[in-house]
């Protein structure tokens, strides 16, 4: 039985689909103007997680992520310059070329993370008439003003604006209007913003459209709601996005939507990531204080070194980033990986036992994994069952884990050993040829502190986590 923590209600819930056996999710892509930092990609790990437990539970699902190519404002106030637009003017390339571009970086990352891509993605550029629709639905239903920078959704004409994010909606009086400018309300949104003018002396927009309130490019918000009900219908099952989206980009989406449709809730399930930290910030652009996942790779780490880490604590807690910390992770991995071969050449175990299932330890990992996607218990109980020398069905248990992991655990491949334990066994191998036993004893057990093993054979020496 699934469980799951919901946003919405602040607590965990069995999972119920609107419809037996089948899930609708959408989750916030990337705005593509620059390249996706590790703190981003975490959350996109969050979310391939999820569906691989929910296909592990025999659930059909339907993906959808956004990409969004146009009307990511600098501020969630609706103010500064288009991301889009100013990457462009930046670079000196169009629009169209920024956006390819960093369209497929992050796909690239997808695919190096092994990260399963949704069945659709969604870019906001394809999907201006579907946006447009559904401002008018807006406000024909009289939840819409103009400005003379937009239309603006008033948050005022909903008793329960913020729900999601348990916010206290500031109520502002007339007198205040400078601080807005022309919004009557702080939490009050842009559905449509206009193009400036060639007097305003702001550079033209490379993206722009008619609509029947005059030239312009949607808001930011509008493309989640329009696209999500195209594809997912106008009530779908599971919405994903980093904690960020709470408090501003979800917040409104479940305004604008709940107020076209009049479904509610809109979404059954919001699930967030929380934030990769760095230096005990968010790591976001903004601040520059990111790391690429090819930066990473410069660093001597492989991205499944990453995603490994990412798993060492659960979705719903900030993860610590530093390059010591991921050392920590790859270097458990890295043991993982060099002992699971061994398994295959147990001497311990029956014939035949490498065809089965371990049912103690598979249920203990089900039970994690299904209580609220918590990986680190898991992780942990696959430790536990290479730990145990009396294990059977090791092989064939950890190939189903692995439908969960994605780690390629059992991919015909040796990972690299640390340099420092490296030098250690090249040291004792030499000292073995000399038939210096007492110094070779004595490497094995500085190896050994190292969290390593070595077992000589016929061959070459084999290394195992203890």
């Amino acid at each position: 039985m699934l469980k799951i923590y919901n946003t919405l209600t602040r607590k965990k819930e069995i999972f119920k689909p609107i419809k037996k056996g089948q899930v609708g999710i959408y989750s916030c892509g990337p705005t593509v103007y620059s390249y996706q930092h590790i703190g981003n990609l975490r959350s996109y790990i969050f979310t391939d997680i999820l569906k691989r437990v929910l296909t592990y539970n025999d659930y059909d699902i339907k993906h959808i992520m956004n990409v969004t190519d146009v009307g990511h404002l600098t501020s969630d106030a609706d103010t500064g310059e288009d991301k889009i637009e100013k990457a462009a003017r930046k670079e000196k390339k169009t629009a169209q070329e920024i956006t390819n571009y960093y369209w497929k970086i992050f796909r690239q990352d997808f695919k190096k993370l092994n990260i399963d891509e949704p069945d659709i993605w969604a870019k906001a550029t394809e999907h201006i008439k579907e946006q447009i629709e559904m401002i008018k639905k807006i406000e024909a239903k009289g939840y819409t003003y103009k400005t003379g920078d937009g239309i603006y959704f008033d948050t005022s004409k909903l008793k329960d604006y913020g729900e999601l994010a348990q916010l206290r909606k500031q109520k502002l009086k007339a007198g205040k209007r400078i601080e807005l400018k022309e919004k009557k309300n702080i939490t009050d949104f842009a559905l449509w913003k206009f193009s400036p003018s060639t007097s305003s002396g702001q550079a033209k927009r490379q993206q722009e459209w008619d609509s029947p309130w005059g030239i312009g490019f949607p808001g930011w918000h509008i493309e989640c709601s329009a696209m999500s009900s195209k594809y997912l219908g106008k009530q779908f099952d599971i919405h994903t996005g980093g904690e960020e989206h709470i408090p501003v980009h979800h917040t409104n989406e479940i305004a604008q939507s709940e107020t076209t449709f009049g479904k509610k809730p809109w979404v059954k399930y919001w699930l967030h990531a929380r934030w990769l930290l760095f230096k005990g910030e968010k790591m976001a652009k903004s601040k520059g204080k990111i790391y690429t996942l090819s930066e990473l790779e410069n660093e001597d780490f492989k991205p499944l070194d990453y995603r490994y880490f990412c798993l060492t604590a659960h979705y719903r807690t900030q993860l610590n980033f530093t390059l010591k910390n991921l050392e920590k992770a790859k270097n458990a991995y890295d043991r993982l990986k060099n002992i699971i071969p061994t398994l295959k050449d147990n001497p311990s175990i029956s014939l035949g036992t490498e065809r089965k299932i371990n049912k103690k330890y598979l249920n203990e990992f089900e039970k994690a994994i299904n209580n609220d996607l918590d990986m680190p218990v898991a992780l942990s109980v696959l430790w536990n069952l290479i730990r145990d020398k009396k294990a059977e069905g090791e092989i064939k248990t950890i190939q189903k884990m692995d439908k969960i992991f994605g780690l390629d655990l059992l991919k015909e491949e040796r990972v690299s050993i640390p340099n420092n334990v490296k030098k250690l066994i090249d040291q004792r191998e030499k000292a073995r040829k000399e038939k210096n036993w007492q110094k070779a004893d004595e490497l094995r057990q500085k190896i050994k502190k190292l969290g390593y093993w070595v077992e000589d054979t016929d061959k070459r020496p084999m290394v195992k986590i203890i």
